[in-house]
């Protein structure tokens, strides 16, 4: 008889957690479409709102702010962009990749760079540019 009553609790528990469950997808159902309904609207609001004075366009119905938002959705995508996928997260990936790496020594030098120009720099940057000025001479005189 008491293993009964377990038994019973146990199903009763089950059930209840079930409709919890039941309850907060229909809830979560509702809201979403709430939502999607709420952010059309916005969108005829907005269409009418700035469209016809800057490009002088027709307003549009609410119907109509629905298809521009579903065209919207299927041409620049539903931004899925935030669930895990199966690669790891994109900023991991960028973190961890070492492609500035070699950015990185280079920015560290160039803390010599005042220095450099100080001692060395309009000499060595003239030479640099009468030197170019050979190169391009020479290869003038080529052709």
């Amino acid at each position: 008889m008491e293993h009964k009553k377990e038994f019973e609790k146990a199903v009763e528990k089950k059930v209840e957690n079930t409709v919890k469950k039941v309850i907060k997808v229909i809830a979560m159902v509702i809201l979403g479409i709430l939502v999607f309904l709420l952010a059309n609207y916005l969108l005829m609001r907005l269409w009418n709102w700035l469209m016809p004075d800057l490009f002088g366009v027709g307003t549009v119905s609410y119907w109509q702010a629905l298809g521009i938002f579903v065209l919207a959705k299927l041409l620049f995508g539903f931004g899925g962009g935030g669930g895990k996928s199966k690669g790891g997260s994109h900023k991991k990936k960028l973190r961890s990749s070492n492609k500035c790496g070699s950015w990185r020594r280079d920015f560290d030098e160039w803390k010599h760079y005042d220095q450099f120009w100080k001692e060395e720099g309009e000499e060595a940057f003239k030479a640099y540019v009468q030197k170019i000025k050979n190169d391009n001479h020479d290869e003038s005189k080529e052709e």
